[in-house]
């Protein structure tokens, strides 16, 4: 009887934070709306930033990418992009313990005419990783995914920013 009872409280528990949720507007982020038409990248093709922003954006589906500077209506350009490793803290004799890892980007957005929609925007990431000389590989493996995820992190913050542009043409 008493286990019926705690069963129909757990479930009625679990229906009125849904309805929580649901009431305070929380949503899935669904896809960013950019205000332009079309935008040129002036990153190569090869590139694992470039490739990743072009994904995100053709996946909103209503901004085409285009592949001269001159036939977009704006174009992003790279002014930096640097990965830097720093030392974050010694041992006791003397070698690394942690490192903190840099990842820097800086671009602006303007048309053909040299307009700026968005000026030189600076962006810097940065990850704390702990390090082993035992474990030298496993650190390194470590890092490669540390630097990926702050790509992606990276692409989020680039279309945030993309999104919020005012384009007064």
């Amino acid at each position: 009887m008493q286990a019926k009872y705690l069963k129909r409280l757990q479930w009625l528990t679990a229906i009125f934070f849904v309805m929580l949720l649901s009431a305070c507007g929380f949503a899935l982020r669904g896809p960013v709306a950019l205000p332009f038409k079309s935008i040129y990248i002036g990153m190569p093709e090869s590139s694992a930033l470039g490739g990743e922003l072009r994904r995100q954006i053709r996946a909103n589906g209503q901004t085409q990418i285009m592949s001269s500077a001159k036939d977009a209506q704006v174009m992003l350009e790279v002014l930096s992009e640097t990965r830097d490793k720093q030392i974050l803290s010694l041992n006791s004799q003397g070698r690394v313990r942690e490192y903190n890892l840099i990842y820097n980007f800086r671009f602006r957005l303007r048309n053909n005419e040299g307009k700026e929609y968005l000026e030189p925007v600076d962006i810097q990431l940065k990850r704390n990783i702990s390090f082993n000389e035992t474990q030298v590989l496993a650190k390194e493996a470590e890092e490669v995914l540390l630097y990926r995820d702050m790509q992606s992190d990276l692409v989020q913050q680039i279309m945030r920013r993309l999104a919020v542009v005012k384009m007064d043409d």
